[in-house]
């Protein structure tokens, strides 16, 4: 595969719900490539200065969706290394529509396994309350939203952030695509 590309595509962009491992991963994948790594919830609270967390609460959900959508957006034209969106990305007309067209690793993951990584879920927002109630609504929510943009699935329950990284890694050197 030719990284050094004339375009500024993501080489690949990892979607799926929290808990899914996709800024683990991510990072796995890029450093193994040589590129950089790009998680879009990272850039909203850079160009911000402030944390996800703190604008779900201070400035509410739509604020928070409209600044990363243009984070996406943004990623999307410009970035050439690795790109995982937040897990809601997908759930945006707009950027499901970007993503046509790029790699996209859909790390799937299982209730008992997202309930686990995430924990308690304090610095989730959209996990207030019954934690595992509210993953097991939104891993239902999302899934067929994340299947829909997805050009490969990988099955992240029961394995290392290593070996999901080396199966994202099998797939984009194999050209991302079925």
């Amino acid at each position: 595969m030719n990284l050094d590309r004339l375009d500024h595509r993501p080489v690949v962009v990892l979607v799926g719900p929290m808990g899914a491992g996709k800024t683990t991963v991510g990072r796995l994948v890029a450093e193994a490539l040589g590129v950089g790594f790009l998680d879009t919830d990272e850039a909203v609270e850079h160009r911000t200065g402030r944390a996800v967390a703190e604008l779900f609460v201070d400035e509410g959900e739509a604020y928070f969706r409209q600044l990363e959508r243009e984070a996406v957006a943004d990623a999307l034209a410009t970035h050439d290394g690795v790109l995982a969106l937040g897990g809601g990305a997908v759930l945006d007309d707009a950027t499901r529509e970007q993503l046509a067209g790029h790699t996209v690793v859909f790390l799937r993951v299982g209730l008992s396994d997202a309930a686990q990584r995430v924990g308690l879920g304090v610095s989730r927002p959209l996990l207030l309350g019954n934690v595992r109630g509210r993953i097991k609504q939104l891993l239902d929510e999302r899934t067929p939203v994340y299947e829909s943009v997805a050009t490969q699935v990988v099955d992240t329950d029961g394995v290392t952030a290593r070996e999901v990284a080396d199966r994202v890694l099998a797939l984009v050197q194999d050209g991302g695509h079925d």
